[in-house]
């Protein structure tokens, strides 16, 4: 039904090798036939963590992000390594990152975050059966844990103190989850 919509890639070429990000510029056919460049970053994709703690309080974390030169106020995630399945992925950063493990898991949704220039998508799970323990930080990965209400968190967000696109839309989930309005749709 969208075919009159898609494009057809003609060529590709590699035009940025780093050690994190690579960079590709395709020529594509345009619908109308014409001929177009499409710049971007191929991602192997991530996951979010929306933890809920059994008193009901939320885990999140503060991270400097270098691009924008600040802290944000974000949900545990991380990237999916080369085969790896994003549930285990998930439970993988939620102990690096917090020291805490999980006996409920469910899949909330899949984002895509940056379809303009990245084919990037992350699963987002919802986390409970919190159990507390040492985090194993990656050796460059420096950031504070803490806890908050829902309340706290929505707040954060309408005031604008909480701007990673991430973190909202877990926010938005789980006010809907939490709220008994929404389940989780699962896999």
């Amino acid at each position: 039904m969208d075919d009159h919509l898609k494009e057809t890639k003609i060529d590709s070429a590699l035009v940025y090798d780093g050690s994190f990000l690579k960079v590709i510029k395709d020529t594509v056919r345009l619908p109308n036939g014409n001929a177009a460049t499409r710049e971007y970053i191929p991602h192997p994709g991530a996951v979010v963590i929306l933890p809920v703690l059994d008193n009901g309080r939320l885990l999140l974390e503060r991270q400097y992000r270098y691009p924008v030169g600040q802290v944000f106020i974000e949900f545990p995630a991380g990237k999916i390594d080369p085969g790896e399945d994003p549930l285990v992925c998930a439970k993988r950063e939620l102990l690096e990152e917090t020291g805490y493990t999980a006996t409920d898991w469910k899949f909330v949704c899949k984002i895509h975050n940056a379809i303009a220039y990245s084919d990037e998508s992350l699963d987002i799970y919802i986390a409970r059966g919190l159990t507390a323990g040492e985090r194993k930080l990656d050796e460059e990965e420096f950031l504070d844990v803490f806890d908050c209400t829902p309340q706290e968190l929505t707040s954060w967000v309408r005031s604008g103190q909480i701007t990673d696109v991430k973190t909202i839309i877990g926010s938005f989930w789980l006010e809907k989850i939490l709220s008994g309005g929404w389940q989780p749709i699962g896999r």
